[in-house]
């Protein structure tokens, strides 16, 4: 993994971020991946007719194996936070390699609500899982390599972690430590996941996917909300998780070329909190695949690997983009 030095410089730098939106999946490659019949896929009509869209976007198949590997990395760092371990076998094979995973480790939940909301989205984003790889049938993705781990200073999480100056240069950020520690790792996740369904919904041709897609999205909105409002309530009594997540947001708007959109849960004042991230017009924002896969990566430059995805995603949609 070539992220340290590339993510410090990123992270330490603050870039002056590019004003308009990119359309999500804008250079999608344009290859099919050709759909099996008899699954969900097939019985909704996203066979031949998304594939005579290829030239000029991403197949709903695309989209969704791309969504698969963000629910990939969703369900594994729950699942080992919550059990200690992974996703099962059969959740993982597919096209593609499977990968190996650096794991995370089970939490000693000092708060029961903590653990309680922690169990709660672990099952929902291993049904995610579930849900995308029936909805693909035989064109699902297998898992990619994934870095969860809490132990490995070169880590994603700690990389993470150092660069947003959570933690001293060559520390580890265990995200299984502690509680609050888990939130902050929470929250690099969730307010990504939602962003990149918010992009991807408009390219979504099928209605029957579109709804589907809007679904999950709803379910990570939920998610991202709980963790940040959890986040808010500890930071009255411990205000450097506040500003945690501003660092975090920095972080995450210094690496994708998006305008500066990205937003801690801090308020204007101390009379109001920032829950929910909205532009003026009470909007939730988007990023385009590229976009996500530069915060995944934690690369500002157009690379195929890196950070959470050690050796990239699977599928076409595996290009980050760079920009300056």
């Amino acid at each position: 993994m070539d992220c340290p030095s590339s993510v410090a410089e990123v992270f330490d730098r603050r870039v002056q971020r590019r004003a308009k939106r990119r359309q999500f999946f804008r250079s999608a490659g344009g290859l099919g991946l050709g759909l099996v019949g008899g699954t969900i896929l097939g019985a909704c009509g996203g066979g031949s007719g998304d594939n005579a869209n290829a030239a000029t976007g991403p197949t709903d198949a695309e989209i969704l194996n791309f969504a698969l590997n963000l629910e990939y990395l969703e369900a594994t760092f729950y699942a080992y936070a919550t059990t200690g371990t992974g996703l099962p076998a059969n959740l993982m094979t597919g096209a593609g390699t499977t990968g190996k995973v650096t794991p995370g480790q089970q939490m000693s939940f000092s708060d029961p609500v903590v653990a309680a909301y922690a169990r709660e989205i672990a099952k929902d984003e291993v049904e995610h899982v579930a849900f995308l790889r029936t909805a693909l049938g035989g064109s699902a993705v297998a898992m990619p390599a994934l870095d969860v781990g809490g132990t490995d200073p070169n880590g994603a999480c700690s990389l993470a972690a150092q660069a947003a100056g959570l933690a001293p240069a060559g520390t580890v950020f265990n995200p299984y430590l502690n509680d609050d520690n888990f939130l902050l790792g929470a929250f690099i996740f969730e307010d990504v996941g939602v962003t990149a369904y918010k992009g991807a919904a408009p390219l979504i041709s099928n209605k029957t996917y579109l709804e589907a897609a809007a679904g999950i999205l709803a379910a990570e909105a939920y998610h991202a909300g709980l963790i940040r409002t959890v986040l808010y309530t500890k930071g009255i009594q411990t205000p450097s998780l506040v500003a945690a997540t501003q660092a975090i947001s920095d972080a995450r708007d210094s690496l994708d070329s998006s305008s500066d959109v990205d937003q801690g849960i801090a308020g204007v004042n101390t009379q109001i909190s920032n829950i929910v991230p909205l532009d003026n017009n009470g909007i939730a924002f988007s990023r385009s695949y590229d976009d996500v896969l530069n915060i995944v990566y934690l690369n500002k430059g157009a690379v195929a690997q890196g950070g959470f995805f050690p050796a990239g995603v699977n599928g076409t949609l595996h290009m980050s983009s760079a920009f300056s």
